[in-house]
């Protein structure tokens, strides 16, 4: 009886691991790069990934990998996926343990997880390796599994130890001050007194929604966005500051709803999520503090629609 063994991604595995992602999500999985071999041995070659198995004999069982974007410096546990004869026997968690440990040996302060919500199993798993859940991505990318909605996601980070992330010390308004407290105990505060450096205002389409990143919302953006087009889903991250409170206040003022905190690219700070618009469902989320971002958003999109039908 063979013994499974965890180990890094060598050359030999490409076409292995390809197959695996295709016996479970056949020809629908989102990266299209793990379709092509050669492109899984590049990324691991390049540094891009660093991808770890899970392997009983010569049968690859499992993978994941610390994925990094050339325009952030925080990497992302990602692309884990678990053979289906292969499940209950926790390899995701041992996988995203690994990983975990190389980034430390790496000396990197902060991984991402983008967790998916029509399960429960990857929250479960995020939370029990050190991962904390700071927000929620409504209607994140399309799914195989979620057709015909595209699959929620739930942003955690780690933090490695000795280390911190800071939000500013502000007093958190009454309806987010639960979650804002937590993650400040997690990973600290500043004084917020200094303004941060000048960040170009940004707008790009991701699927079916349109991404705003803001860095100060001045009142002329403000009517700006009000401007945008009603039918467009939009998320808007704003630098997070001094300023949350009236942001947060102006915001929901043109039917935004708060969705939490996600780390801010090449820098130390954080940005705040708006979302305007989602797709009606229900979901379980392992996370009370997600739960109740979830359950924030489709009562505001409920309420809209109740109130565009006695227009």
């Amino acid at each position: 009886m063979s013994t499974l063994v965890y180990r890094r991604f060598q050359p030999g595995d490409a076409r292995a691991v390809s197959q695996l992602f295709r016996q479970i999500y056949g020809d629908h999985y989102p990266r299209p790069d793990v379709y092509l071999p050669n492109m899984i041995s590049q990324h691991n070659a390049d540094g891009q990934w660093f991808s770890m198995l899970a392997v009983d004999g010569e049968c690859v069982l499992g993978h994941a990998a610390l994925c990094r974007d050339p325009l952030s410096d925080i990497p992302e546990l990602a692309l884990s996926v678990v053979h289906p004869a292969a499940r209950g026997q926790r390899i995701a968690t041992h996988l995203g343990r690994e990983l975990l440990l190389q980034s430390q040996a790496q000396q990197i302060k902060n991984v991402l997880i983008k967790q998916v919500t029509h399960h429960p199993h990857t929250q479960r798993m995020a939370h029990s390796i050190g991962f904390h859940n700071t927000g929620l991505l409504p209607d994140y990318a399309p799914s195989p599994l979620t057709t015909p909605l595209p699959e929620t996601m739930v942003l955690g980070c780690y933090l490695a130890e000795g280390h911190t992330r800071p939000l500013p010390d502000v007093l958190w308004p009454e309806s987010c001050r639960r979650l804002m407290q937590r993650l400040c105990d997690v990973f600290g505060t500043y004084r917020a007194t200094l303004s941060p450096a000048s960040m170009p205002l940004q707008i790009r389409q991701n699927h079916q929604r349109y991404v705003v990143v803001i860095q100060r919302l001045s009142d002329a953006l403000l009517d700006q966005l009000r401007r945008l087009p009603s039918h467009w889903l939009i998320s808007a991250k704003i630098e997070l500051s001094r300023h949350f409170a009236e942001d947060l206040h102006r915001l929901s003022m043109l039917g935004f709803t708060f969705s939490g905190l996600m780390p801010a690219q090449s820098s130390n700070g954080w940005f705040a999520l708006f979302h305007r618009g989602a797709q009606p469902r229900h979901l379980s989320l392992h996370c009370p503090d997600m739960q109740q971002l979830h359950d924030n958003l489709q009562r505001d999109v409920s309420a809209q629609a109740n109130t565009c039908s006695a227009a």
